[in-house]
């Protein structure tokens, strides 16, 4: 079994000029993305050791995520040593990848929670991602969104999970999309900010679309589904809208941009059925976590229980794979 860590880095999107005509005249069949869709969950499948790999691939791009009411320092340190041993040694080491140094891929908080998270991920490589810009709504003046960034970014986030303003796509305001989500990449700095666009509030997967596009060309780094707080979260007729768009953006600038599916994303089955999707529609450069990125709070625990029945030929009871 092969399995190998990843980078953890990519060249940051400098953005383009706001270019209405490149997604204006973008019409997106649901019925179709639907069909699409079904193939890669009804027909993709792989087994044993193939499938253990995946599973193995899929940590590495997971954001191991906390976003409660009752996060505390305490549940901070013990989610962030999760992410630095995920997987049991024993089990890895059964798999033949003892010495792979097996991480999530970043571990996501509150900007409250980001300097506890800073401090139990030193020294590991582990990057901290905050959520910001009056998550999840995102409807606080944006002075005090901006301000939220720079909050996060000094007290050590390395990463920014922002969300946009529903209003402007739903009513079509397509430069002031641009505008503040232009304005949150300059406050995040050096920090890379991935664009949560709640695709669940959108309406149409047109909409979807024209959100992607004009969020890359603002300087997004990452274009995200939700935030986990939608009715609906991350499925795969609007994964698969979303990955066209950035195909389409690479293919007009030359810049990959990473794309984080978020929210419902608590089986197995289902980060087999993403990386499925991600190698089909972009290829194998974006199976890797500078590009891709799965956020997830309860995903690890049942990843972790199908490792060990590929090892023990038994499944584990859920609560023995605790997160924290």
């Amino acid at each position: 079994m092969k399995a190998h860590a990843m980078p953890d880095s990519h060249p940051r999107n400098p953005g383009t000029p706001f270019a209405p005509d490149w997604f204006e005249e973008m019409q997106v069949n649901r019925t179709a993305a639907e069909r699409r869709a079904t193939t890669i969950s009804g027909s993709r499948s792989v087994k044993k050791d193939h499938q253990a790999a995946w599973l193995l691939r899929a940590i590495q791009c997971i954001d191991l995520t906390t976003l409660s009411g009752d996060d505390t320092p305490g549940k901070v340190r013990r989610l962030c040593a999760k992410a630095r041993q995920p997987v049991r040694p024993d089990l890895l080491e059964a798999m033949g990848v003892g010495d792979i140094g097996l991480t999530t891929g970043a571990v996501c908080v509150y900007p409250t929670m980001v300097p506890h998270a800073v401090a139990a991920l030193q020294g590991s490589g582990i990057p901290v991602a905050s959520v910001a810009t009056g998550f999840p709504a995102g409807l606080t003046p944006l002075s005090q969104r901006l301000a939220e960034i720079t909050y996060a970014v000094e007290a050590g986030a390395s990463e920014i999970d922002i969300v946009i303003t529903r209003e402007h796509v739903l009513l079509g305001n397509w430069q002031a999309l641009y505008d503040e989500v232009a304005a949150m990449r300059a406050a995040c700095g050096e920090a890379h900010m991935k664009a949560i666009l709640a695709t669940g509030e959108l309406g149409t997967l047109t909409n979807v679309y024209r959100a992607s596009m004009v969020a890359m060309q603002a300087g997004s780094d990452f274009i995200k589904t939700s935030t986990g707080k939608e009715t609906e979260n991350a499925t795969l007729p609007v994964s698969l809208t979303m990955l066209r768009a950035l195909r389409d953006y690479a293919e007009r600038t030359g810049t990959r941009i990473g794309f984080k599916p978020a929210g419902g994303l608590r089986a197995a089955k289902d980060a087999l059925a993403w990386l499925a999707l991600m190698k089909e529609e972009l290829g194998q450069p974006w199976l890797r976590p500078d590009l891709f990125r799965i956020g997830a709070s309860t995903l690890l625990g049942d990843i972790e229980r199908q490792l060990e029945h590929h090892v023990t030929g038994r499944y584990a009871s859920a609560d023995h794979h605790a997160l924290s």
